[in-house]
């Protein structure tokens, strides 16, 4: 079961390592790869002791996924919101300047 945490977090990483190199986010995408370089490490001594167990290798898989599509989600929200907060501050930006002064 531990795996499926494992695989979860370790996709939470991959996915904000993806993020800060298109981001260009130097520092942070090497530190980035420290981390997940250790916990892939840790995952393949888990199942290379465990070669025949298959189903330690189904709950990474699950963990991996979910992870995924968890922190994929979170991106996905917050762009949305600061697409909104943008086109607020636009469209309020556009008032503001549209309007006449009152005599």
């Amino acid at each position: 079961m531990i795996l499926f945490f494992v695989g979860f977090v370790e996709m939470i990483i991959v996915t904000a390592q993806t993020k800060s190199v298109a981001d260009s986010k130097i520092i942070m995408s090497g530190a980035v790869t420290l981390i997940h370089t250790l916990i892939w490490y840790y995952v393949l001594s888990k199942i290379v002791e465990n070669i025949s167990n298959w189903n330690l290798a189904i709950l990474y898989g699950v963990g991996c996924t979910l992870g995924t599509i968890a922190c994929t989600a979170y991106y996905q929200t917050m762009e949305k919101r600061k697409r909104r907060r943008v086109k607020k501050a636009s469209a309020l930006s556009e008032v503001v300047l549209n309007t006449k002064p009152i005599d």
